[in-house]
């Protein structure tokens, strides 16, 4: 496939572009149970691209040795590769290379943050790191229908700190009641961490709003762009937001890394998390100093092979165009919501009128498992996601203990969504489910 070359037109993909992307991805030519894959599950993991295949392998065939340590070529070359990588993914989210931090997943970026806080809360790091510290009488905000990793280390954080959590909560349509956010976003916050896109209901959240209160009391905002770096074009410094963090795997790069933005002033005043080798100036037996963010925060042997292959991710998403993919998968999660709202025993979850939304969908089909919608799919080939996706309390909120969810993709098709609805009819009608 011959990119596009980056631009910021809003026409849509056309089926001859969408076959283009299709063929670069191998697995999407695989057969399930004797029926061609209907891949519906890119919320959870993405496929991944030849050419994102190819980067990690030329890396591994070309420039394979440790960064930032030696002086010999390849160790050079591999250190080259892995900072211009840091440069690449810092240019697609607005924000300069020194506020980019590697780490192994959104969920351990958000753990940095909540443990260098308790760190800070302690005592340790300089100065600058007293304003990060959270004791009894402060408290931190969350919102209802956060993944758990956007939620248990903020409990953890309160649990050490004696600080407060606290929640916005949601409607019943799934948005979020902002009606009292005045009161639950006060001047005792410190923290406020909250969900971009949720992962269970594709609703795109208010961030302004969300971020212009927390200014108005000074406290930190911590966005979980899981669900939205890889549909959206980004623009963090746009977005005012103080911390950011999404997972590789999501948008078209491997496993086994992530990236977690902080403003400059911010990842300077925090004290480390992880410690140990490569984060480190100078070391005696009695204590040791660390180097300047990012470095700071990436301790041992880095994960090198990942982040060329996520910047070969970027770059091909960057070349496609982040508004045109958004525009074509909000095509088609209008067309997921749409069609199983006209199957009788299907619930839709999240439908607030006007939200913006990515192309997600949860639902509930009415006396069936979860399990059993996925596998009555799976058995077709369609593979979707079934449980609670790491969000218990929302679930609980709306009343159900799991759901189903199809999660489109700039390689998703019309056909396959109405393949995957067909399916979903299928199953009403199977186990009788009536109105």
């Amino acid at each position: 496939m011959t990119l596009i070359p980056p631009v910021t037109r809003l026409d849509a993909l056309s089926d001859v572009e969408i076959r283009g992307i299709r063929a670069d991805f191998p697995i999407l030519s695989t057969e399930v149970n004797g029926a061609s894959l209907v891949y519906l599950d890119s919320g959870a993991t993405s496929q991944k691209p030849v050419q994102v295949l190819d980067a990690e392998r030329s890396f591994y065939e070309r420039d394979n040795a440790a960064v930032h340590r030696g002086a010999h070529t390849l160790a050079a070359l591999a250190t080259e590769s892995f900072e211009d990588a840091r440069s690449t993914v810092a240019r697609f989210v607005g924000v300069r290379e020194d506020e980019i931090v590697w780490t192994s997943n959104a969920t351990e970026g958000i753990n940095l943050i909540a443990y260098a806080m308790s760190n800070a809360s302690l005592g340790r790091g300089d100065e600058a790191s007293a304003s990060l510290r959270l004791g009894e009488g402060d408290e931190i905000v969350v919102t209802e229908m956060e993944h758990h990793a956007n939620l248990i280390p903020w409990q953890e954080l309160a649990a050490r700190t004696g600080a407060t959590l606290r929640y916005i909560p949601v409607h019943d349509d799934g948005s979020l009641v902002l009606d009292d956010l005045d009161e639950i976003v006060n001047e005792r916050t410190r923290v406020l961490a909250f969900t971009h896109v949720s992962n269970v209901l594709g609703i795109v959240n208010p961030v302004d709003v969300l971020v212009a209160r927390a200014r108005q009391v000074g406290a930190l905002t911590v966005l979980d762009a899981c669900q939205s770096a890889p549909h959206l074009a980004l623009d963090l410094v746009a977005l005012d937001v103080d911390f950011a963090v999404f997972s590789g795997h999501k948008m078209l790069g491997p496993t086994g890394v992530g990236v977690l933005y902080g403003r400059g002033a911010l990842l300077a005043a925090l004290p480390p998390f992880l410690t140990g080798g490569s984060m480190i100036t100078t070391v005696t037996m009695e204590k040791a100093e660390y180097l300047e963010a990012p470095q700071r925060f990436e301790a041992g042997t880095q994960r090198v092979s990942q982040t060329v292959a996520l910047a070969a991710a970027v770059r091909y998403l960057s070349a496609v165009g982040m508004d045109r993919i958004a525009e074509h998968e909000a095509r088609l999660g209008e067309r997921l919501v749409a069609g199983l709202a006209e199957i009788p025993g299907v619930r839709v979850l999240g439908q607030p009128a006007g939200t913006h939304r990515v192309g997600l969908a949860s639902f509930d089909v009415a006396g069936v498992h979860s399990h059993d919608v996925g596998q009555f799919l799976d058995d077709r080939g369609i593979a979707v996601r079934v449980g609670h996706h790491c969000a218990q309390p929302l679930h609980r909120r709306l009343g159900v203990t799991a759901s189903t969810r199809a999660s489109a993709y700039l390689y998703t098709t019309e056909n396959e969504v109405d393949e995957f609805l067909a399916g979903v009819a299928d199953v009403t009608t199977f186990f009788g489910v009536s109105a």
